[in-house]
């Protein structure tokens, strides 16, 4: 399960954004055309999280669309796999755009006020 290397590098880059101060939530998109497995992050989070600043953090994940564009006739395709057949001309020459991302979108963290 790659799933928990890629967390632990989730938590390592939030740990490090955070500065010192503790993390509320943690927002991340994942392409649907990669190889990660949202359920699977979710799983390992509260594992990963566990004595760091992100323990009991809220994970929230937005899972982003595979969509590519047909460089023969220029339509644009939604995929679920990284592959797949222009519906107008039959082409299979995609160029994806949408759908391959993993990224930590936005960080929430807790203000302390002195």
């Amino acid at each position: 399960m790659h799933e928990l290397g890629i967390t632990r590098n989730i938590v390592a880059i939030a740990t490090e954004h955070a500065s010192g101060s503790r993390v509320k939530r943690v927002s991340l998109e994942i392409g649907q055309l990669t190889a990660i497995l949202p359920d699977s992050i979710r799983f390992c989070f509260d594992v990963c999280c566990q004595e760091t600043l992100l323990e009991g953090a809220k994970l929230e994940i937005i899972e982003i669309p595979g969509l590519a564009r047909c460089r023969q006739c220029q339509t644009e395709v939604t995929l679920e796999m990284p592959f797949g057949i222009c519906p107008s001309c039959g082409s299979s020459d995609l160029e994806i755009f949408q759908g391959e991302e993993l990224k930590i979108k936005e960080l929430e963290l807790e203000e302390l006020c002195v």
